[in-house]
């Protein structure tokens, strides 16, 4: 069953992450997405390590199933090459996703007004870290950067410690998932209007609508929210708690005093902090200690059973536990994706989006670089003579005999 998204072609200048995430989401609903690459990289280019299977392991994360055009950007013939593809003519390009800093694409003759005027059609997705207008607009960015700038690095870690980056880069990841959100809108759009659009969004704009409470406490009230480890700024008890053997997570306390008895900490029943939930929060540092000395005694394991119906528990988990827990994997959420080479595999996190009638099927790993060059070419009528001259010339390269 082919993806929700068949038939939708998307021309691909991102690199790094934030871009490649948001394109990655697109690919794996089912859109044809052709990945422009620099002529002449090679997989050690690509990006970040660990390498297995002598491929990048950050690169295939988030590029699988694009097919690889490569081409020199500063070269007119590889110029002309991006206009003959968003060229109505030749049966378009529906979609062009890049990330780089604004002005960049325009600096190459590529910008959305250079090719809206060759496709009025033509959707134009840009993520940048400051978006294409306000002060900051030329500034560089990257993840930390704008977790930094972005405030979530002010609320992330526990009272008194040094600011915290989260765990993964949801800085890039942010901005890119809005960038799917973003051009899916404007292509819904598009069929009642006929004409495309420039969808502009920022990573920083993307952190500041992820912090929504935050931002409406912050704005709103005396309050300046700060690290609180675990914690629920509202709700108490809602963190991570250790147990004999590791942690688990507890929230929605429904009775309190079966929740003391199940503890054993009757001596809590009847205490004046602790009754209500405000009452708790506003006491959350002199409870916390009761909390996590009761957890202490017992396992996580046992802690599950004992809780079940009195709150809402739940192991805290490592990434072996996540990759190798039933539920995910009847869930389908790791996929196993062959390696170029046709001999390996790698595991990678699948899509979160379950369809019931055009389900998403991940079965492509990353290209090798430069894989659909001549194929690419030849859908807007190169011919192979010309191929092998644009080749000479170091407008585009070929795929080499080792990664072919």
């Amino acid at each position: 069953m082919p993806g929700p998204l068949r038939g939708l072609r998307i021309l691909d200048f991102t690199w790094a992450l934030a871009g490649p995430y948001g394109s990655m989401i697109l690919t794996d609903l089912g859109a044809d997405v052709i990945k422009v690459e620099p002529a002449g990289i090679d997989e050690q280019r690509r990006g970040a390590g660990p390498y297995v299977h002598g491929v990048s392991t950050y690169f295939f994360s988030v590029n699988r199933g694009k097919k690889s055009l490569t081409l020199d950007l500063k070269t007119p013939e590889a110029v002309q090459i991006v206009r003959d593809l968003i060229d109505p003519a030749n049966g378009a390009i529906d979609v062009l996703t890049e990330n780089f800093r604004p002005g960049a694409m325009q600096r190459l003759g590529l910008g959305y007004d250079d090719l809206s005027q060759l496709n009025p059609r033509l959707i134009y997705a840009s993520t940048s870290g400051f978006g294409h207008t306000g002060p900051y607009k030329n500034r560089p960015a990257v993840d930390v950067i704008v977790q930094g700038m972005g405030g979530v690095m002010s609320i992330t870690g526990h009272p008194g410690g040094p600011p915290t980056r989260p765990g993964y880069s949801i800085g890039d990841m942010a901005g890119g998932m809005y960038t799917a959100i973003g051009l899916l809108a404007a292509l819904h759009e598009r069929q009642t209007s006929g004409l495309g659009q420039h969808v502009d969004v920022a990573m920083l704009d993307s952190q500041v609508a992820l912090l929504e409470n935050a931002v409406v406490r912050a704005a709103n009230t005396d309050e300046v929210p700060g690290p609180i480890g675990t914690r629920h700024p509202l709700v108490t008890p809602f963190q991570a708690l250790p147990t004999a053997d590791g942690h688990c997570v507890v929230a929605g306390v429904k009775d309190w005093q079966l929740f003391c008895a199940k503890i054993d900490r009757l001596d809590l029943l009847d205490d004046p902090r602790f009754q209500t939930n405000a009452d708790r929060t506003a006491h959350h540092a002199e409870i916390e200690p009761i909390l996590n000395d009761a957890f202490a005694k017992r396992t996580t394991a046992e802690w599950e059973a004992e809780l079940e119906g009195v709150c809402i528990v739940a192991p805290l988990n490592t990434l072996p536990d996540i990759i190798n827990d039933p539920h995910i994997a009847a869930r389908g959420m790791i996929a196993q994706l062959p390696v170029a080479n046709g001999n390996d595999t790698l595991k990678v996190s699948a899509s979160p989006v379950h369809l019931s009638r055009t389900p998403i099927q991940l079965k492509q790993g990353a290209s090798t670089p430069a894989q659909h060059t001549q194929e690419v070419l030849r859908s807007i009528g190169r011919t192979d003579a010309e191929i092998a001259q644009l080749a000479e010339s170091g407008a585009i390269s070929l795929p080499t005999s080792d990664s072919s």
